[in-house]
């Protein structure tokens, strides 16, 4: 391999959930290798926070608020991206909601309808709008963020992990249609990792320790160490990956 397989120079990529965690750390790795990133998250000064310190760094970056769980905001978004872009080339789904920490017994219709509409329906609409832009100007490269919940339904965690096995079937729906139009799509399954997000899990202290006890690293990952794997997924590297679900998890799921 030589480092031309991950350069991103010329190529447009959108990021959603990309105001800190994961798609923060997904959005500066693209950048630092070319691409023209698309922060995008709820809030427009999260986003502009990350956008800024992405150019301050010497790439290039704009911030679009998006809430993928609104379909008047994921329109909004890509007609943006075909206004002042005229393409997509990457499209990142990493913005994802877990309302809900309990028993499934217990869980109520709103945490329920909250989770579908962002990590199902939020994902799957940013996938054919995504879709369309690739499929007019060549092809592309989708990535969809899901978890190891999708294999192993986490503890308190099932509407979730549900909702992040469902993504897993749906990325292997896209790259099967998709990939005589020239899209590939992906998805990065992370194991436990230290986020804002994955917060209630480090606050669980039995729960923490059972999972350390099953990680054969001995460790939680950090943001940082997800990024790579998307960074392979949307470049020249996976030219032949498609409908791959790969987990990054130190071993947890062994």
């Amino acid at each position: 391999m030589t480092d031309s397989l991950f350069d991103l120079s010329g190529r447009i990529a959108l990021v959603s959930g990309a105001s800190r965690g994961i798609g923060e750390a997904v959005a500066r790795l693209l950048a630092s290798h070319g691409a023209h990133v698309i922060v995008s998250s709820r809030k427009a000064e999260d986003c502009q926070a990350v956008a800024d310190a992405i150019v301050e760094g010497g790439g290039k970056a704009e911030a679009f608020p998006c809430h993928v769980g609104r379909m008047e905001d994921i329109a909004g978004v890509f007609e943006h991206i075909r206004r002042e872009h005229g393409r997509l080339d990457i499209c990142v789904n990493n913005a994802a909601t877990n309302p809900y920490f309990g028993h499934v017994l217990d869980t109520d219709l709103a945490a329920f309808n909250k989770t579908v509409e962002v990590n199902i329906r939020g994902y799957f609409f940013m996938s054919v709008e995504a879709g369309k832009l690739m499929r007019d100007n060549g092809g592309g490269a989708i990535v969809n963020t899901a978890s190891i919940n999708a294999l192993q339904p986490g503890p308190m965690q099932g509407i979730y992990s549900i909702t992040k096995a469902a993504v897993v079937s749906m990325t292997k729906s896209f790259a099967k249609e998709c990939a005589p139009l020239g899209i590939r799509c992906n998805a990065l399954l992370p194991g436990l990792t230290k986020t804002k997000f994955a917060g209630a899990l480090f606050e669980h202290e039995e729960i923490y320790k059972a999972a350390m006890e099953k990680i054969p690293m001995g460790r939680h990952a950090e943001p940082e160490e997800m990024a790579g794997t998307v960074l392979y997924l949307v470049s020249d590297a996976s030219s032949y990956t498609n409908g791959e679900c790969i987990v990054v998890d130190g071993g947890l799921t062994l």
